[in-house]
């Protein structure tokens, strides 16, 4: 039903400055400048390797634009949802529907480029913020062919710049009711299920597609099943730690040291700034 992490949101209040941040800090220039007529929204959006980002903001009238503003007023910049690729919209709703969720259905959308005027097409399958724990999870069905979305153009050397998401991070207060929402209703397999004294955490991984959707819940704290997860933080991958590093240094953006990462073979830096809200690590090796 679900094959892939399709794309990541995040909400911003400032298109251009959101969307220079990110050409900056995943060293890519936009694969996309659009408007979603009738919604009231513009996005950026910046095709990787293994899913596309995408920067929401309010432009205009509409209903969502303003569900957007009040958002952005209320809780600030930062995630905003999770949408999963499927095949077939109707089959999907459907297969949900019969694991309890209250899939709507697919509901068609419409985008258009800015300058080029391309249009791209696609169905979503809304889930009620009820049945996701309250985060914003959807299934999309795309309707137009992938490379009307071109790959992001790289700004620098490819060893230096982010080539795919690793994983993203969702919290949550009741780990068990997250892990049948992910698991047995979305059907993602479940590769990880461990508690970390040391770290005083429990993390939940499932793989999708080669992403990583982590579920973390605090050790000790009492379970709280009425509050709502919180979509968190985003960890992207570079070939080589250390010249991505340097990069966004050089370009005076907000990065701790570079630090042993807790996988294996791996290390890791927290870009700080700018985010616009969002938890962000980098992760990756010592070169290809």
């Amino acid at each position: 039903m679900i094959h892939a992490l399709d794309h990541v949101l995040v909400s911003v209040s400032d298109l251009e400055a959101a969307s220079a941040s990110y050409e900056t800090l995943l060293g890519r220039r936009p694969s996309w400048r659009g408007e979603h007529p009738g919604l009231g929204t513009e996005n950026a959006l910046f095709r990787l390797g293994n899913g596309y980002l995408e920067l929401l903001a309010p432009a205009g009238a509409g209903a969502f634009a303003d569900q957007l503003r009040a958002r952005i007023a209320e809780r600030g910049e930062g995630p905003l949802g999770l949408a999963f690729a499927t095949d077939d919209g109707d089959a999907c709703a459907k297969l949900l529907r019969e694991r309890g969720v209250a899939a709507a259905d697919p509901l068609a959308g419409q985008g258009r480029e800015r300058t080029s005027g391309a249009e791209r097409r696609w169905r979503n399958v809304m889930l009620p913020p009820e049945a996701t724990r309250g985060v914003m999870v959807f299934c999309i069905e795309h309707e137009t062919a992938l490379d009307v979305l071109p790959v992001a153009e790289p700004t620098a050397d490819s060893d230096a710049v982010v080539e795919g998401f690793d994983h993203v991070v969702v919290t949550s207060k009741d780990p068990d009711a997250t892990r049948a929402f992910y698991g047995d209703q979305l059907g993602l397999r479940l590769a990880l299920d461990k508690t970390f004294e040391k770290y005083g955490s429990r993390l939940l991984f499932f793989r999708v597609g080669g992403v990583t959707i982590e579920i973390g819940g605090r050790l000790g704290e009492d379970l709280d099943p009425d509050a709502p997860d919180e979509f968190w933080g985003i960890a992207y991958r570079v070939p080589d730690i250390a010249v991505a590093h340097a990069r966004l240094a050089a370009s005076e953006a907000d990065v701790s040291e570079i630090r042993t990462g807790r996988k294996a073979g791996t290390r890791v830096f927290t870009a700080r700034a700018p985010t616009h809200g969002v938890a962000t690590l980098v992760i990756g090796g010592d070169g290809p």
